[in-house]
C-alpha cells in the first residue's frame, strides 16, 4: 500500500523524513562543541549557525510550501535536499566564521523546504481533508530521525571526526532524499474537488482569513512557544545532562529514548482513528511536556530522572507534531492548507532559531538549570494558548 498509488507519498517521506532531520537538524546536538573547539569560537558564536539557518528556515517556509502546494513536493523538496547537501559540504570546509555562516543560510532553505511543513503541505495536497492519518504515519515514522541521528553522529565522530559527519549527511541529501523526492514522490496532486453538474453554478468554497482571526493567533503563538522548547531541548539537552554529571556515552543513549517514545504516542494516535481532536491532542501534549521538565528541576539530573524526562519529553513532542498538522485542517480546511502551515511555521521557526543561541547564553552565564525553568515558562505559555483557543461549533 505505502509503494504503489497515492499512498507511495507516504513510504517516500517516512524515509526522508528520517533522513532529512537526522542529517539537517540533530547533529549540532553534538558536534557543536568540537566546531567550537577546532575554530577557537565560543558555543554561542558556533550555535548561531544553527540560529541563523532556522531563522532563515522561518522566513522561507510561507513560500516553499506555497510552491508545494502549487506544483507538488517532487520539484520543491528535492530541489531543497541539493542545497542541503551543499550546505552540508561547505561547513567543514571552511575556517573563514562569515563563510560558515554563509553554509548555515543554505541548510535553512534546505529546512524550509524538507522537513515536515512542506511534507504535511504535500500530504494535503494529495489527500485533502483525509490527510490527518497520512500526517500521523509520517510523524511516528520520523520520530526515530533522533534515534538514527545521534548515535551515527557519535559514531562518526569517533571514527572520523566531527567533519566526516557533514560530509556523510551531505551524500545521504543528494544521493538518497533528492532522488526520492525527485522521481518516487507521486507528482500530480490526487485530491480534488468535486466535478459541478452541467447547468449549476459553480460551487463557492468557504474560506477564512486565518490571519485576521484569534484562532489563528493563538496557534501560531502556541506552536512557537512548543518551538522554544524543541529546539532549545533538543540544541542543549546532552549538554545539561553532562553538566549534570552523566557521562557523555550515557547522555547519548538517554537522547536516542527521544525517538522511541515519539513513535509510541504516534502509534497510539493513528490506532485512535484520530478521535481525540488535535487541540485536545496539543494541550495534554504540552501539559505533559511542563511536568516533564519541571521533574527535571525538582528531582534533579540523574541517569534516572533524564531516561523519564526523556520518554515524557520525547511522548509529548511526537503528538505535538501531529498538531501541529492536524490543527491547521481541522480549523481552516483543506483549501489554502500550504500558506496557512506555512504562515503558521514563520514565527515558530524564529523561534526555533533564538532558543539554541539564547539559551547558549543562559548556560555560559549562569546554569543549565535556569535554561530548564525558561523552557518550563515556554511550555505552560503554549498550554495556555491552545487551552484558549476554542474548537469551532
Amino acid at each position: 500500500m505505502l509503494i504503489s498509488g497515492p499512498y507511495r507519498a507516504v513510504g517516500v517521506l517516512c524515509i526522508t523524513q528520517i533522513l532529512g532531520w537526522g542529517a539537517l537538524f540533530y547533529p549540532p546536538g553534538l558536534t557543536m562543541t568540537h566546531i567550537a573547539a577546532a575554530h577557537g569560537w565560543s558555543l554561542a558564536q558556533s550555535l548561531l549557525g544553527l540560529s541563523i539557518a532556522l531563522g532563515v528556515s522561518g522566513l522561507t517556509a510561507p513560500f516553499a510550501c506555497g510552491l508545494v502546494e502549487r506544483h507538488g513536493g517532487h520539484f520543491v523538496m528535492a530541489g531543497g535536499a541539493l542545497i542541503g547537501a551543499l550546505g552540508l559540504v561547505i561547513l567543514p570546509l571552511t575556517d573563514h566564521y562569515w563563510v560558515y555562516l554563509a553554509s548555515w543560510v543554505l541548510l535553512g532553505v534546505a529546512m524550509a523546504c524538507n522537513l515536515y511543513d512542506p511534507a504535511f503541505t504535500a500530504l494535503a495536497r494529495i489527500f485533502g481533508m483525509a490527510s490527518r492519518r497520512p500526517i500521523t504515519l509520517v510523524t511516528f515514522v520520523g520520530g526515530l530521525a533522533s534515534t538514527f541521528s545521534w548515535p551515527t553522529t557519535q559514531m562518526l565522530i569517533a571514527h572520523g571526526g566531527w567533519r566526516s559527519v557533514y560530509f556523510v549527511f551531505a551524500g545521504v541529501m543528494a544521493f538518497i532524499v533528492a532522488p526520492l523526492y525527485a522521481f518516487v514522490l507521486p507528482r500530480n496532486a490526487v485530491y480534488v474537488p468535486p466535478p459541478v453538474a452541467d447547468g449549476a453554478p459553480p460551487v463557492k468554497v468557504a474560506t477564512i482569513v486565518p490571519a485576521s482571526g484569534a484562532p489563528f493567533l493563538l496557534m501560531a503563538a502556541g506552536f512557537a512557544a512548543h518551538a522554544i522548547v524543541q529546539s532549545g531541548t533538543l540544541a542543549h539537552l546532552l549538554t545539561i545532562l553532562q553538566r549534570g554529571g552523566i557521562d557523555a556515552a550515557t547522555a547519548v543513549v538517554i537522547g536516542a529514548l527521544f525517538g522511541p517514545a515519539q513513535v509510541l504516542t504516534r502509534i497510539a494516535d493513528f490506532m485512535s482513528g484520530g478521535r481525540l481532536h488535535p487541540l485536545w491532542v496539543a494541550r495534554l501534549a504540552m501539559a505533559l511536556m511542563a511536568c516533564a521538565f519541571t521533574l527535571l528541576v525538582v528531582a534533579g539530573v540523574s541517569p534516572a530522572v533524564a531516561t523519564v524526562f526523556a520518554l515524557m519529553f520525547g511522548a509529548a513532542n511526537g503528538v505535538v507534531t501531529i498538531a501541529r498538522g492536524a490543527l491547521p485542517l481541522a480549523l481552516f480546511g483543506a483549501v489554502g492548507y500550504g500558506r496557512v502551515v506555512g504562515r503558521i511555521a514563520r514565527p515558530a521557526q524564529i523561534c526555533q532559531a533564538l532558543a539554541p543561541f539564547v539559551l547558549a547564553t543562559v548556560i555560559d552565564r549562569w546554569t543549565g538549570q535556569v535554561a530548564l525553568e525558561i523552557l518550563i515558562a515556554a511550555a505552560l505559555l503554549a498550554l495556555g494558548c491552545f487551552i484558549a483557543i476554542r474548537r469551532p461549533s
